[in-house]
């Protein structure tokens, strides 16, 4: 879940059926994927699943370069899933031709190197906001508010270290868009953050922890995190008012898979509606699956930070394969994590 922690973890299911059908390795974002799943895949199959994690898309996009060929399905972004595309790193699988397919709204298709999703297929989605300890900050709804937190009310604040998402909050509050290839508009991007760099506590991705422990008063955060404050009332989320990205995540089968029938086998099985709403249940998510939206925990569909409005939905912005322009943002992003 775009809640992406970024843990090392690992972990393997062994089958319980008699005699292993196959192994499957997945490669995906910490706390992404719901175990029971993975269990109930090797319950029925007989296939052992292994599962290794990362913190970002350009993480994995790094091993698989550097030559990890292990993997079978990754779980990328739906920029990355074009840049991988582009790279030719990803095997068609045609599982838009899979009856159960029919499960997924067509406005998940967002990929356009693979619009008709015979490459991938979408699964989950969700919002980059603001959580934040209404005890210390009292109510806020944007970004001018979760920056003006240590000041206002003495609390820490951090922010997520990620290039693209905090760049983005950059140039939205430039008023720009998240895709900008437009050099000024990033040196604008960038010069927001820096002058905000003095207040951030830290760049993490393991602010969940530091919330529950009251170290920090607030956190830039994937709306997953909701996980870990299920039972913290106190502890709330908030899309802000100016703006936030909108991930969507998608199963994409490796080139190199040594596993392919397995992975399309899994892909297939994630079809189904209640595999689905399992992760949704667990993971905060909302889900490319329409029917599996139907079987999710009534407080996920209630909650308008998960199942977003229309209006909601006029506010929010997802990443694009920026190309070549993705230079400007590396330079800039090392003059942001660099700058004293």
């Amino acid at each position: 879940m775009k809640s992406a922690v970024g843990l090392a973890l690992g972990l393997s299911l062994l089958a319980t059926a008699a005699g292993a059908e196959g192994k499957l390795a997945l490669y995906n974002w910490g706390d992404y994927i719901n175990p029971l799943i993975l269990k109930k895949f090797s319950d029925e199959t007989g296939i052992e699943v292994s599962l290794d994690t990362y913190s970002s898309n350009e993480e994995m996009l790094a091993k698989i370069q550097a030559g990890a060929t292990g993997y079978d399905l990754i779980f990328p972004s739906v920029h990355m899933h074009d840049i991988m595309m582009k790279l030719g790193l990803l095997e068609k699988t045609d599982i838009n031709l899979s009856p159960d397919f029919k499960n997924i709204d067509p406005l998940t298709f967002r990929s356009k190197e693979d619009p008709k999703a015979e490459y991938c297929l979408p699964y989950a989605f969700g919002t980059v906001g603001i959580f934040y300890n209404e005890d210390i900050t009292g109510p806020i709804t944007g970004w001018e508010d979760f920056f003006n937190i240590p000041e206002k009310s003495g609390g820490k604040i951090t922010i997520l270290d990620d290039m693209r998402e905090v760049m983005a909050v950059g140039l939205m509050m430039k008023g720009h868009s998240i895709n900008s290839t437009d050099p000024a508009e990033v040196q604008e991007a960038a010069d927001y953050v820096l002058s905000k760099k003095p207040v951030v506590s830290a760049f993490t991705y393991e602010s969940p922890a530091l919330l529950l422990s009251n170290d920090i008063a607030a956190a830039h955060f994937f709306v997953g995190g909701h996980v870990y404050f299920v039972d913290k009332p106190n502890i709330k989320y908030v899309i802000p008012k100016e703006g936030a990205t909108l991930y969507q995540e998608d199963i994409c089968m490796l080139k190199t898979a040594p596993n392919k029938e397995a992975a399309k086998r899994f892909m297939e099985f994630y079809l189904r509606p209640e595999i689905a709403a399992l992760n949704v249940d667990q993971q905060f998510n909302g889900s490319a699956n329409i029917p599996a939206r139907e079987l999710v925990a009534d407080y996920i569909k209630t909650n308008p930070n998960i199942t977003l409005a229309p209006e909601t939905l006029k506010r929010v912005q997802t990443f694009v394969d920026l190309g070549a322009a993705l230079k400007l943002y590396d330079r800039a992003w090392n003059t942001i994590r660099t700058a004293q």
